[in-house]
């Protein structure tokens, strides 16, 4: 029960060892047993583990029909977190791991798409002692297999960084005296999965998205006896679109501030409506790309597949519609079929973020300024 007085009972999953009672996963998180009279959790051969309330009536049930060459089927829960139905010879049937609720734990995969189809989703409880579907959840975003998205009902909340030759590749998200976090995202056949390890002895480590629409990184402490946040998002100013059109979060300093990118000024007195070109940008006219480096790119961009870094810049040089595109190499060890990310943009640049590292260059379209050395300029635009 999420709380002493209240009469809703949940199958849970929790940490045995630490005095904070902290849930990871939840079965029957939107039918909970109001009465712990005779409620049984039990294996059958039509349903596989099953969950029964008081008057017999299923709660919740995994749905797998466990047949005569699965004998002496039983359920454990793993130290990892993970509950497991399995068979006599060590085959799974089913595991906790495969449906996370609202958290994941070290080595759980999480797919995110099978075979481009967006199929994993972490949803957020309602409340603190509410384990039930709640307003926010994180998973990739349908329109482009190629971020991770925080949604707030069906309206984005914020994004997370576009699809890269750094997030494809992993590497470590922190790292301190007695821990390492490694994350990494991969394609597998037609599987495109998120996972994360820690290195041996660390504290316990989980990821979830809570009720206010936060993705945390958390780590027990015993010292504190408590949980450290160790990353979150969104903070300050990486809300969507929250520094508004062609401006940017500026994760560079000690506090995050909106800015505007290069060749533009504030549209106001504030970002709510965002920034203007300094220069207008009319087809025909003279103009030319400048590198943005270390940046998060922006929304709404146009994926276009099996193009070189000159092709995509041709791209987008060719349509004076394009404000900007963005090239990536997925893989150089022959992992996709298609390793080149294009990505190009027309209209307004949104939800843009820049850091001091693990970035990459977005090229951004300007109008030459009266006087402006054009052999410069081709020369500076050349380089990718």
């Amino acid at each position: 029960s999420p709380t002493s007085s209240s009469p809703s009972l949940y199958l849970g999953i929790w940490y045995h060892n630490i005095p904070k009672h902290t849930v990871v996963w939840v079965a029957n998180r939107n039918k909970p047993i109001t009465s712990s009279v005779s409620a049984e959790l039990g294996i059958r051969n039509t349903s596989g583990l099953i969950l029964s309330d008081s008057q017999g009536q299923t709660v919740w049930a995994t749905n797998n029909k466990i047949t005569a060459g699965d004998n002496g089927v039983d359920a454990v829960i793993l130290d990892t977190g993970n509950l497991v139905l399995r068979s006599s010879n060590g085959t799974v049937i089913w595991q906790s791991f495969d449906h996370p609720t609202d958290t994941l734990l070290p080595g759980m995969r999480f797919v995110l798409s099978y075979k481009d189809r967006v199929v994993g989703r972490l949803v957020a409880w309602k409340g603190p002692d509410d384990p039930s579907d709640g307003d926010f959840s994180l998973g990739l975003d349908p329109s482009s297999n190629l971020q991770l998205v925080i949604w707030h009902g069906t309206r984005l909340y914020c994004r997370t960084m576009v699809r890269n030759s750094i997030t494809v590749g992993g590497g470590p998200y922190r790292s301190n005296t007695s821990s390492i976090l490694y994350q990494t995202a991969t394609d597998v056949g037609d599987q495109y999965y998120f996972v994360y390890t820690v290195s041996d002895g660390s504290p316990y480590v989980r990821m979830m998205v809570d009720y206010t629409g936060k993705m945390k990184i958390l780590s027990w402490s015993d010292s504190s006896s408590s949980w450290t946040v160790i990353g979150e998002v969104p903070t300050a100013c990486d809300f969507y679109a929250s520094c508004g059109s062609f401006g940017y979060c500026d994760f560079t300093g000690t506090v995050h501030t909106c800015q505007c990118l290069d060749g533009y000024e504030l549209d106001g007195l504030d970002f709510s409506r965002g920034c203007r070109r300094m220069e207008p940008l009319k087809c025909g006219k003279p103009n030319h790309f400048v590198a943005l480096p270390v940046l998060m790119v922006p929304a709404n961009f146009l994926h276009i597949k099996n193009r070189s870094f000159d092709q995509c810049a041709a791209e987008c040089s060719s349509n004076c519609s394009c404000t900007a595109y963005a090239y990536a190499n997925l893989s150089s060890d022959g992992t996709y079929e298609d390793p080149s990310r294009c990505l190009v943009w027309t209209g307004e640049l949104v939800d843009t973020q820049k850091f001091s590292n693990n970035g990459e260059n977005l090229y951004l379209r300007l109008a030459d300024s009266p006087g402006m050395d054009r052999r410069a300029l081709a020369l500076f635009s050349s380089c990718p």
